[in-house]
Formats: structure tokens, sequence, C-alpha cells
């Protein structure tokens, strides 16, 4: 089993996690009104998912 020759400063251990961070979840284009949604999600300006209509949206 393989062993460490050093130990691990504290600064090069939270160097390494800090640059693969979760930065957030990225925000799409709805395909039929083009508002920003978030992935998965129904618009809620329009009411379309995956191109079709599933939710019925009022109009203002």
């Amino acid at each position: 089993m393989a062993l460490q020759q050093s130990k691990l400063s504290k600064q090069r251990c939270r160097q390494r996690k800090a640059a693969n961070r979760y930065r957030g979840v990225k925000a799409s284009r709805c395909a039929t009104c083009g508002a920003a949604i978030m992935p998965h999600r129904v618009c809620a300006a329009c009411g379309h998912y995956k191109g079709r209509q599933v939710v019925s949206v009022k109009a203002e």
C-alpha cells in the first residue's frame, strides 16, 4: 500500500479544493419564448417544457 512521503500543507490542500469548487447552476434559455429558465424546469413565462405545452399560463 502506498504511503505519503511528507505532510501536505493546509495551503496546498485548500488550493486544490478551491480549483474544483461548485460554481452553481447555469441558466438556460427557453426554446419557445427565449426567457431565462433553470434546467429541467417548466418555463414560467410560456409554460413549455421540452418543446410542448405542459402548463397553461394566464396572460397579464
